[in-house]
């Protein structure tokens, strides 16, 4: 089971001058870390404190006396925050499907070259752009290595017809991922993963929206 809490953030900033925006979005930056705090405290079932939260040599934090792993990730206009007891090595991205881009530049620079042919053949669809960009991204994280990696040496090898599949890469190892539309915005999820048998499979996704909960069922005719 993976766990996501998702929301959608306020756009007060966009109508601010300059300056009165960067203190919009350095308090906003500082509840979604509370926010985070709040969500992981509820989890373990303890009140956590900042202290409680260190980081990986490359920068990814985790929690030093729990086992529970999560990752959480923000575009400009929705937040969401990723838990699992089960899952190991989690990574999230979120991207605002409204969000203006020059999608063949950023293509060109950042998805793999089998990644790019994909997108060509299927006429540049948004939403197959969309979902190599956050599964790259949630990969990355997942791995602890964030940008470190060149994004166009990795091949997500994504199904343009499943929402979901397998990564496996000799500098990262063997990772899954899963992709879901909600609202006005893309997420994507990774964590590691096996190819033994009885080793791979895609668990349940149960996602917060506010009060509401939804359960997404995992992808049955996911390509092995």
């Amino acid at each position: 089971m993976i766990h996501l809490e998702f929301y959608r953030l306020s756009q007060h900033s966009q109508q601010l001058p300059v300056d009165q925006r960067k203190v919009f979005i350095a308090q906003q930056k500082k509840y979604l870390h509370e926010l985070r705090l709040k969500h992981l405290s509820h989890y373990v079932g303890k009140e956590l404190q900042a202290t409680d939260l260190v980081k990986t040599p490359h920068g990814k934090p985790y929690l030093a006396a729990h086992s529970l792993e999560f990752n959480h990730s923000h575009s400009a206009k929705h937040y969401v925050l990723a838990v699992s007891r089960q899952q190991h090595h989690l990574g999230v991205d979120v991207e605002d499907l409204d969000r203006n881009v020059n999608f063949d530049a950023l293509a060109r620079h950042a998805f793999h070259p089998a990644e790019y042919a994909l997108w060509q053949s299927l006429d540049y669809d948004t939403q197959l752009w969309f979902r190599i960009w956050t599964v790259k991204e949630a990969m990355l994280k997942a791995s602890g290595l964030g940008i470190r990696l060149s994004l166009n040496t990795l091949n997500t090898q994504i199904h343009p017809e499943q929402n979901s599949g397998t990564l496996i890469d000799e500098r990262l190892g063997t990772f899954a991922f899963q992709s879901l539309q909600v609202g006005g915005a893309m997420v994507s999820i990774a964590w590691k993963s096996g190819l033994g048998c009885g080793e791979f499979q895609i668990p349940r996704l149960e996602l917060h929206i506010h009060d509401q909960i939804v359960l997404v069922e995992p992808n049955e005719n996911h390509p092995k």
